[in-house]
């Protein structure tokens, strides 16, 4: 007899919000493959969000760029949670699985891919047609071991990956100094590449630097901060991913990106846009035209629909999607 393949490994070399919207495949896989080691391939800087899930591991995978770290044959279920392009197929196929679960292409079995479904529902309706009972709505991560560095703050996270989703500077600080007037403690975070924004919104409101907690975190720190926080107001990025996961209220604020593929469950987030204007281009320097229909008074109105700031009047709440 050969040596046994105990080991179901996950290819997803993402970043955080793409992590988040395929916990509930993770979850379904760790339900199904009880006595497997489940391998999650991305970057090791998501170790801690990782951890979150429950049963999983992290395997240092930098992405597509290089092989993943498994000699061929010694895998026993790989799973494509990546897409469903040649590169990511083909660093599933260089495994030689016993098994594999993946969209339909090049003679693997699967379903259809779907260009226009909700990401979330994407990866459970994958596994679901490998025969893995999963559910969408198990998206809510474990509670950090980590203390919140300010709890019941009001977390402002003005920073994104791409400039399609900077919301302006100015309306981030009148929002922020609305809510500080209001007697809430607002922090501003980021990784250290976003503190520089982050830290010109502070200025922009009076609030200066200790309230800039962009670039000093960690990740098991950040999630804490949100998991225990009055509210997110944030671009569609991990931030507003983190949120969803504790279901912390929010308001989220999109641009590029289609509210039907990348938006917030049904709770307590308020989704902000102008689809109608809406460019979808990911990687461009300038914000979109959709996110910058969104003016500061509209994410004010919001806080107040949801409860953050006291209701000077009455607002309409977009329901998550």
């Amino acid at each position: 007899m050969g040596e046994k393949k105990d080991e179901v490994l996950v290819l997803r070399a993402l970043k955080l919000g793409d992590l988040l919207v395929a916990v509930p495949a993770l979850r379904a896989l760790r339900r199904a493959f009880p006595e497997h080691r489940i391998t999650y391939a991305a970057q090791s800087w998501l170790r801690p969000i990782v951890d979150l899930v429950g049963g999983i591991e992290l395997l240092d995978t930098h992405g597509l760029d290089v092989p993943i770290d498994r000699a061929p044959g010694s895998v026993d279920v790989a799973v494509n949670l990546h897409g469903n392009g040649l590169e990511s197929r083909s660093r599933i196929a260089a495994l030689k699985a016993n098994r594999v679960i993946g969209h339909r292409a090049d003679g693997q079995q699967g379903p259809e891919w779907d260009p226009d479904a909700h990401e979330r529902v994407r990866w459970s309706q994958l596994v679901q047609w490998h025969g893995i009972p999963s559910d969408p709505a198990d998206y809510l991560l474990l509670r950090p071991a980590a203390p919140s560095p300010a709890p019941g703050a009001v977390v402002i996270h003005p920073g994104a990956a791409y400039g399609s989703r900077h919301w302006p500077v100015e309306r981030f600080a009148e929002v922020a100094g609305t809510l500080h007037e209001a007697g809430h403690q607002v922090v501003f975070t980021g990784s250290s590449s976003e503190r520089p924004r982050a830290l010109a919104v502070a200025e922009a409101c009076g609030l200066g630097e200790q309230a800039v907690l962009a670039g000093t975190l960690g990740l098991d720190e950040f999630a804490a901060l949100v998991a225990e926080a009055a509210c997110v107001v944030s671009a569609d990025t991990g931030a507003a991913h983190l949120a969803s996961a504790y279901q912390v209220p929010s308001v989220v604020l999109f641009g590029p990106a289609p509210v039907s593929s990348w938006g917030p469950p049904p709770g307590p987030h308020v989704v902000l846009t102008d689809e109608s204007l809406r460019r979808g281009e990911t990687f461009a320097t300038d914000p979109d035209p959709a996110l910058l229909a969104v003016q500061s008074e509209d994410v004010i109105q919001a806080l107040r629909g949801l409860g953050i700031l006291q209701d000077a009047g009455c607002a309409q709440i977009l329901p998550g999607s």
